[in-house]
């Protein structure tokens, strides 16, 4: 994977993948994987990433059931969000309502909040992922979000956006806390644990057919938080993988700016392209993803067979892909179907 992220030769494609929680468990439940397993190793991927920071407002806030039927519960959480969850299955929480709506609010109530506090980081779980990677040769990442992803769970997505064109000055202020918020974590965090091999930032800065901003506002009110952190990473020789779901197309040029090294997750539903990216980026950003999981929906080999073979030779040139589906593989899926799609996915990316 440290090849893959410079483009520099390799025998074969890189590869991981995510699965939601309710895969795994139907999997075990099927006798395919044992209880507790770790995939990351039953799968052979070739890098494992860990969650580490707490970046909710109020660490103290003991979250607040609000409503609760047969298929969902509704809950207040830290972040004063009111979220709607689904019981059965993982999803994104459904939007209900927010504290945090505007400046006023955001200096009053969770601002003053927002400080690097020691709590925010796990380092006992960092400690053990990073030692847990070394032994098994991965590739360890650091994981978390970045400001788009941490200001949307504090005010939502309408506030936020509606603040980015209203009161710019407020969209600023809050990328710039979090931006340093997590810079400083970061920094306690590898002083006292060790450098991991690399950084992934989550950033969903689109849906479907268009990012959540233009390229403008990207580049006036959400790129200096990228510049900021991304430059950490780059100065302590860390390269960096931004995921970001949805048609970001736009906003590449800026976030190559930004110094992102690869691109995941290239979600094909909502328009992007795989090989018109690395017609155009190949160059600069190695790639992961692209690959559209409804093609394993259907658990059809020759589906999928056309999938891997229409990508994979021509995503693999310039050695810097790593096969991933284009998002998490959901229990529908069958096991069988997921292990032949990186067999044959390795086979054709084998150089």
């Amino acid at each position: 994977m440290s090849l893959i992220l410079k483009r520099k030769p390799v025998d074969r494609i890189g590869l991981y993948e995510h699965f939601w929680g309710d895969t795994q468990a139907a999997w075990t439940g099927q006798g395919h994987i044992k209880e507790g397993e770790d995939l990351a190793s039953h799968f052979n991927f070739d890098m494992e990433e860990l969650w580490t920071f707490n970046c909710i407002a109020d660490l103290d806030f003991v979250p607040v059931r609000l409503a609760e039927d047969g298929d969902t519960f509704t809950e207040k959480d830290g972040n004063g969000a009111v979220l709607r969850h689904h019981k059965h299955h993982d999803t994104t929480p459904e939007h209900v309502d927010f504290t945090v709506r505007d400046r006023e609010t955001w200096e009053r109530l969770a601002k003053p909040l927002l400080i690097p506090d020691r709590r925010r980081i796990d380092f006992t779980a960092y400690r053990q992922a990073r030692a847990r990677a070394a032994e098994n040769g991965r590739f360890f990442a650091w994981s978390g979000v970045n400001v788009f992803e941490q200001m949307h769970p504090l005010c939502g997505h309408e506030y936020m956006l509606e603040g980015m064109i209203e009161d710019p000055d407020w969209i600023r202020d809050m990328v710039a806390v979090y931006s340093d918020l997590n810079v400083s974590l970061q920094e306690t965090l590898f002083a006292e644990e060790g450098k991991p091999d690399g950084i992934w930032y989550y950033e969903d800065m689109g849906f479907k057919a268009l990012p959540f901003m233009s390229p403008a506002m990207y580049k006036e009110l959400i790129q200096p938080g990228h510049l900021k952190t991304i430059g950490y990473a780059h100065s302590v020789g860390l390269p960096v993988i931004m995921h970001s779901c949805g048609m970001v197309e736009k906003l590449l040029p800026g976030m190559v700016e930004s110094g992102i090294d690869c691109l995941q997750v290239i979600e094909i539903k909502a328009g992007m392209d795989l090989l018109r990216i690395h017609r155009d980026y190949g160059d600069r950003l190695s790639l992961m993803g692209g690959i559209d999981v409804r093609t394993l929906y259907t658990n059809n080999p020759g589906i999928i067979e056309a999938e891997l073979v229409s990508k994979i030779p021509a995503a693999m040139k310039g050695f810097g892909y790593a096969l991933h589906s284009d998002h998490s593989i959901p229990n529908t899926v069958e096991y069988g179907t997921y292990r032949h799609f990186i067999d044959r996915g390795l086979e054709l990316g084998t150089y």
